[in-house]
């Protein structure tokens, strides 16, 4: 399943900006010094030298790195799994995606890392629990990951065992227990048995948060329940996921966030926004990012060309092609590197 632009502005935040934390590990960032990417601590102290091609977030106490292909390090900077791999996601549920085969590094997709080769499952000692055997792999969540095969997704456990047999069109990610799947061309969402809980009607349909899902109908976006009760009628222009009872919406080419009953909360007055992370939000106002909070007050101004949600307590910023993190304060605490 594709991701849409707001979803990967968000981080498909309610889902995958967790995949960032390192549970009971300490909490480093992926930094980029003379084009070699390494580790800094939340001080903005390097604990891992730059000498990565690339580096991706920690997660599970893990994070995928590349030196010609790619292999898994940890927060002391130890390679504890070796590069062997086209692809390589991020650790969840205590297992990861890997690819093999399919030619070169693409960016991960959370609903699927496609990109040809075949996919397997490897555990944090680097060994396959589920043998490179499907066209395409998404992210566990919730104890379940999509898989491809024969033209068809379904779903397997973390054993590798298939619950839900290749059927569909296109499959999402699990989500306070529902998955949305499409079947001849509309999309539906499904439980852990494979019973259809709500029969496939949307044009898209987005993951589960807070008991609310995005879903589009006659282009317009809305939100139903997870009895498929339309609770927000379709009438966005595009809409994110719920966090702390808000939504970012567009209407009118604009953005705000809405709450549960669908009214602006917030008004529509941004380029671009995110949902919420750890309080704040980022938004996009006359061509700069910057950080909202709940009651819609600027908390850091618009200064960034880009900028991702908080995690960890620090967000990761861009300005003229250079990264930095900043505090919920604005305050640089990494200064920006390229």
């Amino acid at each position: 399943m594709k991701i849409s632009k707001l979803l990967m502005r968000s981080g498909v935040v309610v889902i995958f900006v967790a995949l960032a934390a390192s549970a009971g590990a300490a909490v480093l960032f992926p930094v980029v010094v003379n084009d070699r990417w390494g580790y800094v601590n939340k001080a903005g102290e390097i604990v891992t030298n730059p000498q990565f091609d690339r580096a991706g977030s920690f997660s599970e106490g893990l994070a995928d790195v590349r030196m010609g292909r790619w292999g898994y390090v940890d927060v002391s900077g130890k390679v504890v799994i070796n590069p062997q791999f086209d692809k390589a996601a991020a650790f969840s549920d205590g297992l990861a995606a890997v690819r093999l085969g399919g030619g070169g590094p693409a960016p991960f997709n959370p609903f699927g890392i496609g990109n040809g080769g075949r996919y397997g499952f490897i555990n944090p000692e680097g060994k396959y629990v589920v043998n490179p055997q499907y066209d395409d792999a998404g992210t566990f969540a919730g104890g379940f990951a999509a898989v491809k095969l024969g033209g068809r997704w379904g779903f397997i456990d973390k054993t590798g065992k298939i619950i839900i047999n290749p059927q569909f069109d296109d499959a999402g990610v699990f989500s306070e227990g529902l998955a949305a799947v499409k079947m001849a061309g509309k999309f539906g969402y499904t439980d852990a048995s494979g019973k259809t809980v709500i029969n496939p009607q949307f044009e898209k349909a987005q993951p589960f948060s807070e008991g609310l899902a995005g879903i589009r109908n006659g282009g317009h976006w809305g939100f139903v329940d997870k009895t498929g009760k339309i609770t927000v009628n379709p009438q966005f222009e595009d809409v994110g996921p719920f966090v702390n009872g808000l939504a970012p919406a567009r209407l009118d080419k604009r953005w705000g966030y809405i709450d549960k009953e669908g009214k602006f909360v917030i008004n529509a007055q941004f380029n671009e926004a995110t949902a919420f992370a750890e309080n704040l939000a980022a938004v996009r106002l006359s061509g700069k990012w910057g950080f909202i909070d709940k009651t819609g007050k600027s908390v850091i101004n618009p200064q960034f060309d880009e900028a991702k949600p908080f995690s960890q307590g620090l967000a990761q910023v861009t300005v003229g092609g250079r990264i930095g993190y900043i505090d919920p304060a604005g305050k640089f605490v990494w200064n920006l590197s390229k």
